[in-house]
């Protein structure tokens, strides 16, 4: 591969969420076989795609940009004999002392080639369009992605997972989505609600470790706000762990804590039920589904906002799990009810 192909390949990786170092040649003294501008790749597992030096320089440029890698941070290198640089050397740079018969010596700029961060978006509202547009303005990928048709193969370790269904289906949808073990796994809604669908989980033997790692409310604390403003406080949040290293090791910490509460955003107010079927203008237009009765608890919900029951050849709908499983477990008490009412 020449230099561009070099370049081309680190990117390319980086688009499919692979961290590689790059290593460019940008000073030689012959006789050597590194050339100038001659570039690789490096992995973190240390396999070389390119050149950049022979038997002497190789295995000492691997080892460093492996901790390029490690540490997300750039560094210069300096490969020779010791006598060959003297006090001349500048501040920065780091001095790798090696012997070749050759008496050649390289300068080696290594700098790290990060994934692109990989946002998955569960949930459809102006507000999860306006988190997708956001997140695409910053170069991140970013996926879209209906409650029923999420699986956990639409995201792995390094992905951050935003679920914002709404009240559909949150149990499944959340359950699904911890099994992943994402970097990153935020539920939009409020304090209460999020206790309630993690309570049930838990119920339900997801193990304790998982759960700590949703962070419910998802998004920085900025109070009372609109749906527009709850999608910027999300991708702050997760652009403040990034820069903090936190999701630098795939995972977010078990027990991190939760961020605070977005009163009016995540509860009832301007960002939930109204702005989804309005949405902002020029947004596109949400189609209202027809709305049932709950048999369990009488709430109304929409015939598309849950997986239904079928019970003698009729479909029931739900707003959560544990009315959906109570229906299982005894469904001629609830059918009754309906028919009494």
């Amino acid at each position: 591969m020449d230099g561009w192909q070099v370049i081309e390949q680190a990117a390319a990786l980086a688009q499919r969420g692979e961290a590689v170092a790059l290593a460019t040649v940008v000073w030689r003294q012959g006789p050597s076989s590194g050339q100038l501008g001659s570039r690789a790749i490096i992995t973190a597992s240390g396999e070389v795609h390119g050149w950049i030096g022979g038997a002497c320089a190789e295995p000492s440029v691997i080892r460093q940009a492996r901790e390029v890698i490690a540490e997300g941070a750039p560094r210069l290198l300096l490969l020779g004999t010791p006598e060959q640089f003297g006090a001349a050397v500048p501040d920065g740079m780091t001095v790798i002392p090696i012997s070749c018969q050759s008496e050649g010596a390289l300068e080696v700029y290594i700098e790290p080639v990060l994934p692109v961060p990989h946002l998955v978006i569960v949930g459809d509202s102006p507000m999860t369009r306006t988190l997708a547009s956001l997140a695409g303005a910053l170069g991140w990928r970013t996926e879209e992605i209906r409650g029923p048709d999420f699986t956990p193969e639409a995201a792995d370790g390094r992905s951050m997972i935003v679920v914002a269904t709404q009240g559909h289906d949150d149990e499944d949808v959340l359950e699904r989505a911890v099994a992943v073990l994402p970097a990153y796994l935020g539920l939009v809604g409020s304090r209460r609600r999020g206790a309630t669908v993690l309570g049930y989980l838990a119920d339900r033997g997801v193990p304790r470790d998982q759960l700590d790692r949703v962070r419910v409310p998802a998004g920085l604390d900025l109070g009372r706000t609109t749906h527009q403003e709850i999608a910027v406080a999300i991708l702050a949040e997760m652009v403040q762990l990034r820069a903090s290293g936190a999701l630098a090791s795939g995972t977010l910490a078990p027990g991190a804590p939760a961020s605070g509460t977005l009163a009016g955003a995540h509860g009832r107010g301007p960002g939930t039920e109204s702005a989804r079927q309005a949405g902002p203008e020029g947004a596109r237009p949400v189609a209202r589904p027809a709305l049932v009765i709950d048999p369990v608890c009488g709430m109304t919900v929409s015939a598309d906002s849950s997986r239904p029951v079928r019970y003698e050849g009729t479909d029931y709908y739900f707003c959560c799990a544990g009315c959906r499983q109570a229906f299982e477990q005894d469904p001629d008490a609830y059918v009754k009810r309906e028919t009494r009412c």
